[in-house]
């Protein structure tokens, strides 16, 4: 790719495509030892002819890209509770500090000090959860907004149940259908995120963050991309490394969390990832914005979970005690966000 450094060609993630899923059970078995066979190689993935209209897409990111225009004392009529686990609403710009495995609370005051993330975002859930409700904004200042926003959800969450039963078919061990089973409450959060202009010296002199080396939490998340780039992935074969994973046209990427990698006793893989400042605007010192859109998938919060049929043995004991999802995310979700 010209004008790429050697060192930062994009890293090649493994393309799955969902086109023929339900023509056979032979095609389904096809797609889901290729999905497999990502997760654990790599942990990440591209995946193209999925339920999810390319239309609805970029319907959401005109939609994010309205939402996050607005005034900012508007924006600030939907705000995130003061709890972490409370992942709903309006953040603003330094309420979250990425902290990868870190729950000390010393540790974690040391790592606020350092500067939060510089990004903006509005988290939604199931509409239907009576345990952790959305939280909107008036409808008169965005008329439409929570209806779209309600319909996408919904949306990815339908290609879920595909993605589950693919992971199922494809993992040696694990009955079919198991990971939907316990995916039966639709516990997922839909991010809408905004990376606002910023000079670029305050990226270069470390003042300011993108969102640093992390892995996810959960059981995996899609990803849907503006063509902004700026995701990049650790190199699973040169730890430290981290390669561009650029957008690609009509598909999203894919990836395992840690609630997954730890439920399949370390078989799947929670891959590092980070996001970097995009380059500047066109004869400009400032970098552009970027707008992304992760769709996160949990086990139900009251789930006990151990490790996968299939991921342990004489020769692999379990390293994990059994805990719940709810008891996993809460725990995370308290350490990342400024306000808990």
């Amino acid at each position: 790719m010209p004008g790429i450094p050697v060192e930062q060609q994009p890293l090649n993630l493994p393309l799955i495509d969902f086109k023929h899923f339900h023509r056979s059970p032979e095609d389904a078995e096809a797609v889901g030892k290729a999905l497999y066979t990502a997760c654990r190689d790599v942990g990440f993935a591209y995946l193209i002819n999925t339920s999810i209209p390319q239309e609805d897409i970029a319907g959401m990111f005109e939609w994010s890209a309205k939402f996050f225009s607005l005034p900012q004392e508007t924006k600030e009529k939907a705000p995130h509770p003061p709890e972490g686990w409370r992942h709903r609403g309006y953040s603003g710009i330094g309420k979250e500090q990425v902290s990868q495995m870190v729950f000390d609370p010393e540790k974690l005051a040391m790592l606020r000090k350092q500067g939060a993330d510089h990004k903006e975002s509005f988290e939604i859930g199931n509409e239907h959860d009576k345990q952790i409700e959305n939280v909107w904004l008036p409808d008169e200042y965005l008329p439409g907004f929570r209806d779209y926003a309600v319909s996408f959800w919904n949306t990815c969450r339908k290609f879920e149940d595909d993605l589950l039963d693919a992971l199922s078919i494809g993992m040696p061990g694990v009955p079919p259908g198991m990971l939907k089973e316990y995916h039966a409450e639709a516990r997922n959060q839909l991010r809408l995120l905004h990376y606002p202009s910023a000079p670029c010296e305050v990226f270069t002199s470390g003042s300011k963050g993108r969102i640093g080396a992390h892995t996810d939490f959960g059981t995996c998340t899609l990803l849907f991309q503006d063509d902004c780039g700026g995701l990049e992935v650790e190199d699973p074969f040169k730890p430290g490394t981290f390669l561009p994973a650029p957008p690609v046209p009509g598909a999203i990427v894919f990836n395992i969390g840690d609630f997954m990698m730890r439920w399949s006793n370390d078989t799947l893989k929670s891959t590092l990832h980070r996001v970097r400042a995009p380059p500047p605007k066109e004869g400009d010192t400032h970098t552009r914005e970027r707008y992304s859109i992760p769709y996160f998938l949990s086990a139900d919060s009251d789930k006990v979970i151990d490790a996968l049929p299939g991921t342990y043995g004489p020769d692999k004991p379990k390293k994990y005690e059994p805990i719940t999802s709810g008891e996993y995310l809460a725990m995370r979700l308290n350490a990342t966000y400024v306000g808990a």
